[in-house]
């Protein structure tokens, strides 16, 4: 049964694929600083826009949840399958995932925050070099 309305599903389920792309921005940060690029600054500068643009819609979403009373927590997870426990005004929601589902979720995400943050970079041109 369902005791969450849309709206709250959509804020719950956006904060918690929004962690799991923030978690993804700051191994993909790890792994370039340690890689062998050649020129990693820019890329560090995309991934650290990405994050700063997702920390602040994140915590957004955590005050209205406060707010709203609303929790999200993962209750058991295996090779296929993530649950979820939704919580809002004292009823309890199990929801499944699959796995891949979730990672085209945080890939859409990921995408998203990659398309904010070069909309707000500056156009590199041969005048700037």
């Amino acid at each position: 049964m369902r005791y969450l309305k849309e709206e709250e599903l959509e804020v719950t389920s956006r904060y918690l694929f929004l962690s799991m792309a923030l978690v993804v921005i700051q191994q993909d940060r790890r792994h370039i600083e340690k890689g062998q690029f050649k020129i990693k600054e820019h890329y560090l500068e995309l991934l650290g826009k990405m994050e700063s643009e997702a920390r602040t819609e994140r915590r957004n979403l955590r005050a209205r949840m406060d707010r709203e009373k609303l929790q999200v927590v993962q209750i058991s997870k295996n090779d296929s399958f993530t649950s979820f426990l939704f919580l809002a005004h004292g009823y309890e929601e199990k929801r499944n995932y699959f796995n891949p589902a979730i990672r085209k979720k945080v890939e859409n995400i990921l995408y998203e925050l990659m398309q904010k943050a070069l909309r707000s970079a500056p156009q590199y041109t041969e005048k700037n070099a």
